[in-house]
């Protein structure tokens, strides 16, 4: 059943909106008609610029719909689509939300803090690229120990497969994923298996092709972000348009029953209004969760490395539950890949790793030399959680960003993989795995589009090789983003999970998370919890996470670590070895060490592990 509104307001046409489900805002065009399955009906507008049926309008099953502004003979899609079945440029069709047959009533949702997210695209996490098929694989990520399943926008995009970034219809599954009614059975299924379901959702601009908003209203305003037009989030008519995003977020919420909301962006919504629209979001939001008694999750990704949006708002911030940081990836990327090009410079030491464990963000107030300027704020690390912030060694962005779209296993051996998921997973922070990493997957995940209009392809397809031949790469090595091909082999290959390094990476990662979820230590959420040392000549990290002990040798030599009293919890491979207070450190391996149990079955206490560097 559809949720009711926390607000009280309930409609078919969205659960916050108290509009008809045929009325439309558009206060531009003069004149406005209804194409109601292949009949045009009059409009009537009203002082605030909303047009409704001339004459009341009864819909007893799914219709197809769409306007016609001023004298424009083609007619174009509501901007409130639910459902788009024959694509961006096709007419809108009714869809009642609450005809899904929920199984979900006993769902009490998955907090963010003591989590662990897997992030994966629908149309390449498996061979067939729909919600049905990704959710036959639930039992996988149930195995693997994940608590929430983060989807990149599933919003409706101009052609057959995309990331996802370049939608136009915001309330509208993509039909390629199998449309609404398949989106809400993906969810149900998540939930009847244990699963939170936290949906990537972008409002900081529009896809390139597709975008009818500016006939209807003046959803953009004058300036531009990295993607194209500004949202209008503070001129005239903003008001409608930042309803139009708190409606959005309402229908994933109510309607399709998610768990989070990752926004993305959020430093990309110029917003100069005396409440933020992310504080807004915020406070609407936290009434869901209270109406709904479970948690609702905001997690914002950000480039400003400022807490003021995970503050919370009786704390004079904009109430968001949490944000990506880019900084711990950074870290982890540097030292174990070595790569020190463009923003990685900055983190080529391992105090920059030390830094991010213990304070969150490196850049807090820190001259940038990719920024060319001081970037960020530090964080209040006596009162913020370190749940906050959700870390990874590889997701979409640092990936599908490269030239290629090579993952970490392209340039690391086995062992380095071991220490980069010991990190991540042993980290005071919300780790985040991104389709694949789990089993060292060997295919790539290039950034790919299928634009139908011939121009537009050619012009994304140009920009990106001209973008990295300036960053001195080879042509030839830059893969069409327009090339089916490119799309296909960014497919994840299931059968590779069975076999060698494939196999022991997975059994790690199992290990990994269930050793996470055993020991409270791992999601302790103060800072002060943690501290971390650091040998840069060894290239040796020992992280202590109360009275456990993270060692993590990144250098090409052994390495010993002094641990009186110490037992071994885990180990990266079987040449590690403790024995006499010493722990050894085979190259390129990693283990986790706890105060050793007494003849009694007691822990010797704390001091006892006594770990240190030798010499």
């Amino acid at each position: 059943m559809t949720a009711r509104d926390p607000f009280g307001r309930t409609d078919r046409r969205s659960t916050h909106a108290t509009r008809g489900v045929l009325d439309v805002w558009a206060p531009r065009p003069d004149r406005v008609r209804l194409l109601l399955d292949g009949e045009v009906r009059a409009m009537v507008r009203d002082d605030a610029g909303w047009w409704t049926p001339a004459e009341p309008v009864r819909l007893e099953q799914e219709a197809d719909y769409g306007y016609l502004l001023d004298d424009d003979p083609t007619p174009r899609p509501d901007p409130r689509s639910r459902w788009q079945p024959d694509g961006v440029h096709g007419l809108s069709r009714t869809y009642d939300p609450g005809s899904f047959a929920w199984t979900d009533r006993a769902w009490t949702g998955r907090q963010l803090a003591g989590s662990v997210i897997y992030e994966l695209h629908v149309g390449t996490f498996t061979p067939e690229g729909t919600l049905a098929a990704a959710a036959d694989r639930l039992d996988h990520l149930v195995d693997l120990g994940v608590d929430l399943v983060e989807l990149l926008p599933v919003n409706a995009v101009n052609g057959t497969h995309n990331w996802g970034y370049d939608g136009v219809g915001w309330f509208a599954v993509t039909e390629s994923y199998g449309g609404p009614a398949a989106y809400q059975a993906f969810v149900d299924a998540c939930h009847a298996a244990g699963l939170g379901v936290v949906q990537d959702v972008v409002h900081n601009h529009l896809g390139p092709s597709g975008n009818y908003l500016p006939l209807f209203g003046p959803y953009l305003k004058d300036g531009r972000n990295t993607w194209g037009d500004l949202v209008n989030l503070d001129a005239d008519g903003a008001a409608e348009v930042r309803r139009l995003i708190l409606d959005d977020a309402a229908m994933w919420i109510g309607d399709m029953h998610v768990d989070a909301l990752r926004l993305d962006a959020v430093h990309a919504l110029s917003d100069a209004s005396h409440r933020h629209l992310l504080e807004e979001l915020a406070t609407e939001v936290d009434a869901w969760s209270a109406h709904l008694r479970r948690p609702i999750t905001l997690i914002a990704e950000s480039d400003l490395n400022d807490p003021r949006l995970i503050t919370p708002r009786e704390a004079g911030g904009y109430g968001l539950h949490a944000q990506w940081s880019d900084d711990f990836h950074h870290a982890v990327h540097v030292a174990v890949s070595g790569e020190t090009d463009g923003y990685y410079a900055d983190f080529e030491p391992l105090t920059a790793l030390q830094k991010v464990l213990t304070r969150g963000f490196f850049h807090d107030g820190t001259h940038s030399s990719f920024r060319g300027r001081p970037h960020g704020v530090p964080i209040d690390t006596a009162t913020t959680p370190t749940w906050r912030l959700v870390v990874c060694a590889q997701n979409h962005d640092q990936i599908g960003n490269r030239a290629r779209g090579d993952r970490l296993t392209e340039h690391l051996d086995e062992g380095l993989l071991a220490c980069t998921a010991l990190l991540v997973l042993t980290s005071p922070f919300t780790p985040m795995l991104f389709q694949g990493e789990e089993w060292a997957a060997s295919t790539p995940f290039a950034f790919f589009t299928s634009h139908p209009e011939p121009e537009l392809g050619r012009a994304t397809a140009e920009g990106r090789l001209a973008e990295f031949e300036r960053m001195g790469w080879d042509p030839a090595d830059v893969p069409d983003p327009q090339d089916p091909a490119t799309f296909e082999r960014s497919k994840l290959d299931w059968r590779e999970r069975e076999d060698g390094v494939h196999a022991r990476t997975l059994a790690r990662h199992r290990e990994l998370i269930a050793l996470r979820r055993s020991r409270p230590e791992f999601t302790d959420p103060a800072f002060t919890a943690t501290t971390c040392e650091v040998d840069e000549a060894a290239r040796l990290v020992l992280v202590r996470r109360r009275d456990t002990l993270v060692a993590v040798n990144l250098g090409d030599r052994p390495a010993t670590v002094a641990a009186a009293g110490a037992g071994l919890l885990f180990a990266t491979e079987a040449q590690v070895r403790l024995a006499d207070g010493v722990l050894t450190l085979p190259a390129h391996s990693g283990a986790v060490l706890a105060p050793a149990a007494t003849d009694a079955g007691q822990a010797v206490p704390s001091p006892a592990l006594n770990a240190s560097i030798e010499a």
